[in-house]
């Protein structure tokens, strides 16, 4: 069965909240870039250390490799446990 992606976009990602948290995540990285800690291409992703993305302290963010920051369960125990 395809992925439907107009409906995952109308019943969640399209939601307020989302909309909030993809813009908090995406100024986190435009922050990381900025302050040389992260450069455009470079594979890495920008991690909210207790897994709130509108928690944008420079001490909450640390730029890791995609691998590590979606390696973890996120079920169970929160995140600022899991590192």
């Amino acid at each position: 069965m395809a992925r439907n992606y107009k409906k995952e976009y109308a019943n969640y990602q399209g939601s307020e909240e989302q909309k909030k948290n993809r813009a908090a995540r995406n100024k986190a990285r435009r922050q990381a870039i900025k302050d040389g800690r992260a450069k455009k291409g470079d594979g890495k992703d920008v991690d909210h250390i207790d897994g709130n993305p509108r928690n944008n302290k420079k001490s909450n963010h640390r730029v890791v490799s995609k691998r590590t920051n979606r390696s973890f369960s996120r079920k169970g125990k929160s995140s600022s446990e899991q590192h």
